[in-house]
């Protein structure tokens, strides 16, 4: 996987919240009208797009997303997606990058909530009315919707190319998706754990700790840039429910010569505050897993270390003093 362009200008909801349409996650792009010259499940590639000059296939110049033929008849082209998890919308990435002459001058989205996947008589609702696209850039648009997306439905407006389309969301919290132990990954990104706040991303986003599975590679992971000050680096982060933690996994796979030399976490429950207040008050949290000496590229699993503690709703992971940290799961019981 190649290392997300931590794009400064992205709004908030970008590094946040999950992506719900990642095929890595378990999104599906299901049909579409038209996608003669490119692949409608390449615009569900986590990876920046990119360009390859001189790559041709059968039908024309290879593209590194979603593209139709050009319309010579009225209408315009639709692709449906499933998310990778039924949540609420926040906001969208429609990404143009590489589409140049060939991006649509026009896209609107639409979103459902079915059991199943829609068909000619499902109900579809506004989720972007029709919005401008320009060629070879993100277009972030916020959503402001309450109800539940299962699936949604990008129109082009008539036709064209969209390199990727990314649906950041937070997840419907599913109590029974626990493990064979009982327990369930209170801060997995999956289950609708955030990341609220983070004093560096410089390499890699926080948000990439909460993802399901081991990272791929070391740009699949939180790094931050080499600290030349005192102090350590750290990140705030929601869990998807309050609750009780049992068993916490920190893992360093793929970070060799730059992994943190000390962890720890403190924890806290916060009915209701903002992330600013929220970083000024965690430095004042009780101590959830007292600081733990790291190893490179290696699973830590922690239990007996865990410190007795109320149901929580967020923590607070400190590096020391700085580096790359691939995976944290919290694993506990719902309060």
């Amino acid at each position: 996987m190649a290392l997300p362009a931590l794009d400064p200008d992205a709004p908030e909801f970008t590094r946040r919240h999950v992506n719900l349409a990642d095929a890595r996650l378990g999104a599906q792009a299901l049909a579409c009208s038209d996608d003669f010259f490119a692949a409608m499940e390449r615009m569900l590639n986590p990876e920046p797009a990119v360009f390859i000059p001189g790559k041709y296939d059968s039908n024309g110049k290879w593209m590194d997303g979603w593209e139709s033929r050009r319309k010579r008849v009225a209408g315009h082209d639709w692709c449906i997606v499933r998310l990778a998890r039924p949540g609420r919308i926040h906001g969208i990435d429609l990404d143009t990058s590489h589409f140049t002459g060939n991006f649509p001058p026009a896209v609107s989205l639409e979103g459902c909530r079915i059991d199943g996947d829609p068909d000619a008589d499902t109900a579809w609702f506004e989720l972007l009315p029709a919005s401008n696209l320009g060629g070879n850039r993100h277009h972030y648009f916020a959503i402001d919707e309450c109800r539940t997306i299962t699936h949604v439905r990008v129109n082009l407006l008539p036709d064209g190319g969209l390199a990727r389309l990314r649906v950041y969301g937070t997840p419907q919290f599913d109590a029974d998706a626990r493990d064979d132990d009982g327990l369930i990954d209170l801060i997995g990104a999956l289950h609708g754990g955030t990341v609220v706040a983070a004093n560096n991303q410089h390499f890699g986003l926080a948000g990439n700790l909460l993802l399901p599975g081991r990272g791929v590679n070391m740009g699949d992971g939180w790094e931050t840039r080499r600290r030349r000050e005192p102090g350590n680096d750290w990140c705030i982060l929601a869990l998807a429910h309050p609750g009780i933690i049992e068993a916490i996994e920190v893992d360093t796979c793929h970070f060799k010569g730059n992994y943190p030399d000390r962890c720890s976490i403190q924890a806290a429950f916060v009915p209701a505050s903002t992330p600013e207040s929220l970083v000024t008050q965690s430095m004042f949290w009780n101590v959830l897993l007292p600081e733990q000496k790291l190893q490179m590229d290696h699973q830590h699993f922690y239990a007996a270390e865990i410190a007795a503690h109320a149901p929580i709703s967020h923590v607070r992971f400190n590096i020391v003093p700085d580096g790359g940290v691939s995976r944290l799961r919290l694993r506990g019981k719902p309060a």
